[in-house]
């Protein structure tokens, strides 16, 4: 008769089996994974590369640990901390009475803030949605596009404590894939919503007809047209005051080494409706891409009207009408650079004025102070500005949640 310790020994042969049996299929469905979609287009020369997207605190940011006084400014001008407390905050809009609405991404949120009497408060209208980027403001509406829901809040301002959303995600059609397709939405001066569309990938040959690109439609969602074409991410548009004509921000790719392709700032003539902008195989001012190849890549291109630099990931731009900064400043742009993850160096964080000439446009410093160069290490990131009536402006900083008032002269600093 075999003895109970044999027995026991075939046991734990067969556990032993079993188990590597085991390991050996959880190695091979890892093995199988795709890398994260940040990594994609990572050539093998800098599989080792340290380098990755940097966390955004999802949790509130006391005031007191917000260094805004280290912004410095042209002289003459001032900043002070006017919101606080939107863990996320990023594309901002404005209602007709006055409220602020800011879209969030990772956070899935959407605020609502108001000020009374110098003091600003803010409110949740809608929160688990599938990055709440795209924000526009038109007749008493709310229209908050995420990556494939389009959500229409009426009457907003007067239902802040109760909002109640209409679903218009099926008249809008957006597509549902995610890499780079959080959005951007703005009301045209022809009274159309305006949607940027971002790549599904870092650098890809892509459906034209439904990515890298700005589209425009009816607010009811009907006729879809597309705008721009060849478009990677874009993340930022507005309309030149005096010729109405479209300029947008457009992120360039990533892995291509520290010095770009440089982001892009583009001008939509309006003549050109539907131009290309040159991606994938067609980077700033003329660089043909390294991966995603074919014959003279930038024959037709429409370069654009000035760089932006490498990496800087220019996001939220508005063009300048107000009366409050000085004459120089009047149709300018100012754009927010939320700043480099894929470069050694990091670059941007901060604000910066192009001032167009025509189609062209160049690039100068507006506010500076959220990166420290010596330490390379950065405490915000700016994502997008918002004139206010009296022409002072708003700029949001995603990784404090919190807004920030830039003014000039003898204006009277708001309570925080």
């Amino acid at each position: 008769m075999r003895s109970a310790g044999f027995f026991a020994a075939k046991l734990a042969a067969g556990i032993g089996l079993t188990g590597l049996l085991a390991t050996t299929v959880a190695f091979d469905l890892h093995a199988q994974q795709p890398p994260p979609a940040w990594k994609q287009g990572m050539p093998d020369s800098m599989k080792e590369s340290k380098l990755a997207p940097h966390a955004i605190p999802l949790t509130v940011t006391p005031p007191e640990k917000i260094p805004f006084s280290k912004l410095k400014v042209p002289a003459g001008f001032k900043v002070e901390l006017w919101a606080h407390g939107m863990p996320g905050a990023r594309m901002m809009t404005r209602g007709d009475k006055g409220t602020i609405f800011a879209g969030t991404r990772a956070i899935g949120k959407v605020y609502a803030i108001t000020d009374k009497d110098g003091k600003r408060t803010h409110k949740v209208i809608a929160e688990g949605l599938q990055q709440p980027n795209g924000l526009a403001f038109k007749n008493g509406a709310l229209y908050v596009i995420t990556v494939d829901k389009a959500l229409r809040f009426d009457g907003i301002e007067d239902k802040l404590d109760a909002p109640q959303p209409t679903d218009v995600s099926a008249q809008f059609n957006l597509p549902a894939s995610t890499h780079h397709n959080w959005k951007f939405a703005a009301i045209g001066p022809d009274n159309k919503i305006y949607i940027a569309i971002g790549s599904p990938c870092n650098v890809c040959e892509i459906n034209t007809g439904m990515h890298g690109l700005i589209r425009r439609q009816n607010l009811d969602g009907s006729n879809i047209e597309i705008v721009a074409r060849g478009v990677r991410n874009s993340v930022g548009f507005d309309w030149h005051p005096q010729t109405k004509e479209l300029w947008f921000t457009d992120n360039g790719r990533d892995w291509a080494g520290d010095t770009g392709p440089e982001e892009e700032l583009n001008r939509v003539a309006n003549n050109a409706i539907g131009a290309f902008y040159g991606f994938p195989y067609c980077h700033a001012n003329g660089i043909a891409d390294r991966d995603i190849k074919k014959p003279n890549p930038c024959a037709g291109v429409t370069l654009p009207a000035a760089t932006l630099g490498p990496h800087a990931a220019a996001l939220g731009m508005r063009f300048y009408s107000g009366s409050m900064f000085p004459a120089a400043y009047k149709n300018t742009a100012f754009i927010a650079r939320r700043g480099s993850w894929n470069r050694t160096k990091k670059f941007g964080y901060d604000v910066v004025q192009a001032k167009v000439n025509g189609a062209k446009a160049t690039i100068t410093p507006f506010i500076t102070g959220f990166l420290d160069p010596a330490t390379d290490t950065f405490w915000g990131r700016p994502v997008d500005v918002q004139q206010l009536p009296d022409g002072s402006l708003l700029v949001s900083d995603e990784q404090n949640g919190a807004i920030y008032r830039v003014t000039h002269g003898s204006v009277k600093t708001a309570k925080k």
